[in-house]
């Protein structure tokens, strides 16, 4: 069984830790977990470890976030990934912060990244692990928000919360995308 998971977000050291790029700082934990390592290849940094038996191929794109779908219909066809066994990490304004939820299926909500992969892929049937960040900004300011670093309180919290989305990607990957909702989407 082989799994692809993308860890949206923009690359460059000026949005490492804003709150658009929750996605990419999901799969560096993941990666650290399992101590593997990034390598710069074909629209995206690439890693893979194995978990229960599975093959988790990890990916971050270089695309930047409006054109994510390049990298993620080149890595599903690379490496002969179904789309039921694509999990995208995306941070998610309508939720409040840290709140996770899975889901299946769904529209993109206005996120250019989620946009961009629907519209390559010809669909919305994708899984994605939405990551809360809350929206407290003026009216007006949502992008300095979503390419803004998580404040002072976010931050005390942020590791509770990238823990508990490394635990929903391998339960996805080790149990399913049902049981894994049930689970953890409270």
């Amino acid at each position: 069984m082989k799994y692809l998971v993308v860890g949206l977000g923009n690359i460059g050291a000026e949005y490492a830790n804003t709150r658009h790029n929750i996605g990419f700082m999901i799969a560096d934990r993941l990666a650290e977990k399992f101590k593997c390592t990034f390598e710069s290849e074909r629209q995206a940094f690439v890693t893979e470890f194995k978990h229960k038996g599975r093959s988790i191929h990890l990916i971050k794109p270089t695309t930047y976030m409006n054109l994510s779908g390049k990298a993620v219909r080149h890595w599903m066809n690379q490496l002969k990934i179904p789309q039921d066994n694509l999990l995208v990490l995306v941070d998610d304004l309508a939720l409040p912060f840290g709140t996770l939820r899975m889901r299946a299926k769904g529209s993109d909500a206005g996120h250019n990244g989620l946009k961009n992969i629907q519209e390559l892929l010809g669909n919305n049937k994708y899984p994605r692990l939405r990551f809360g960040i809350g929206d407290s900004f003026s009216k007006g300011k949502q992008i300095d928000y979503v390419l803004g670093d998580f404040d002072k309180k976010e931050q005390e919290e942020l590791e509770i919360f990238i823990e508990k989305s490394c635990d929903m990607v391998l339960s996805f990957a080790s149990i399913g995308i049902q049981r894994t909702m049930t689970t953890y989407n409270n």
